[in-house]
């Protein structure tokens, strides 16, 4: 059976105000981040791991303060962490949903934006179905804002997530193989794992058909394949990606059937990459398509579920290390 292996981090509680290297007011993407403010996130994350396995899972760290994820789109894993990372910090936590508010009766993002204001926030957590609409909304809000998913672009906690699972099994970034296959087209998990594993040292592979591969890969600094023997030869990593419907106008594939044949992950395809290569998905899976439930139950080579146990640790790493550039912001008001 595969071992766990852990890195060699600091404890949480050596990790002081003075350790906060993330010189940022919101959370918006991974690109443009560097290596130390991923490590510094990553490290912070761990020691929340350990918190949620005890018996004493709150702190009240966050006393005091207002946490609001507001989801113009439907979402369980992400909105359900935020609120669960939020409470065990001892944040007050409010769940706003588009359906049936005012934006869905013609309010803008900018009047949302001086709604939110008058509530006097501390932190927002934004999912859009639109590019570029999170950042707007940073802009004129006066609270920190991490994005939840902003369309096709980027999807930043979820690398984070992934980037932590991979670190405790491999114990490292650095000089791994990571395959990523599927629809990267309309993917803005992919592309957050490119940036985030780009700047840890990773080597990226992108795997799937040419209709649902994007263009300016060359430009990613990624190696692309459009056959699953080929791209998962010596791989250390394999992660697979959604079909997402919702996001395309017209044929992308041909059939269901023929896309899980060709790049859909099952025990033969798996055998293509090293014996210790590991599986994950951002979920939700839809089994025979991009995914065999054979290998997605795999206990020694799926990490699925670990995903969403280190989702909430992530997002509590995020929610801390934002507010501590709230209080020194305060601090020298």
């Amino acid at each position: 059976m595969l071992c766990l292996a852990r890195p060699a981090v600091r404890p949480y509680s050596s990790l002081t105000m003075t350790d906060a290297r993330f010189p940022h007011r919101h959370l918006l993407g991974i690109q443009g981040l560097g290596p130390s403010e991923i490590t510094s996130l990553l490290d912070l994350a761990e020691g929340y791991v350990e918190q949620n396995r005890s018996n004493d899972k709150r702190k009240n760290l966050l006393r005091g303060r207002t946490i609001v994820n507001l989801f113009f789109e439907n979402s369980t894993r992400t909105r359900t962490s935020f609120e669960l990372a939020g409470k065990r910090l001892g944040a007050d936590v409010i769940n706003m949903q588009s359906a049936g508010s005012s934006v869905q009766k013609g309010e803008t993002l900018i009047d949302t934006a001086m709604t939110l204001n008058a509530m006097h926030l501390d932190v927002l957590v934004v999912r859009h179905p639109d590019s570029g609409a999170v950042k707007l909304l940073s802009e004129k809000v006066n609270c920190a804002v991490i994005n939840g998913g902003d369309g096709s672009h980027e999807h930043p906690t979820q690398a984070l997530l992934d980037a932590l699972t991979i670190r405790r099994r491999k114990g490292k970034l650095s000089g791994l193989n990571v395959a990523i296959c599927g629809d990267v087209r309309h993917s803005r998990v992919a592309r957050s794992n490119i940036y985030l594993l780009n700047a840890m040292g990773a080597s990226v592979r992108l795997i799937g058909p040419r209709t649902l591969l994007p263009s300016g890969l060359d430009r990613m600094g990624v190696e692309v394949f459009h056959d699953m023997k080929k791209g998962l030869a010596d791989v250390d990593v394999i992660m697979m990606l959604r079909i997402q419907n919702e996001r395309m106008s017209g044929n992308f594939i041909p059939s269901i059937r023929e896309y899980f044949h060709f790049f859909g992950l099952d025990r033969e395809k798996l055998g293509l990459a090293k014996p210790d290569a590991v599986i994950m998905h951002p979920g939700p899976m839809n089994r025979g398509v991009e995914i065999d439930s054979d290998v997605a139950d795999d206990v020694e080579r799926s990490l699925i579920r670990s995903q969403v146990e280190m989702g909430v640790a992530v997002r509590m790493a995020c929610l801390d290390m934002l507010t501590r550039g709230l209080i020194q912001s305060e601090g020298e008001s």
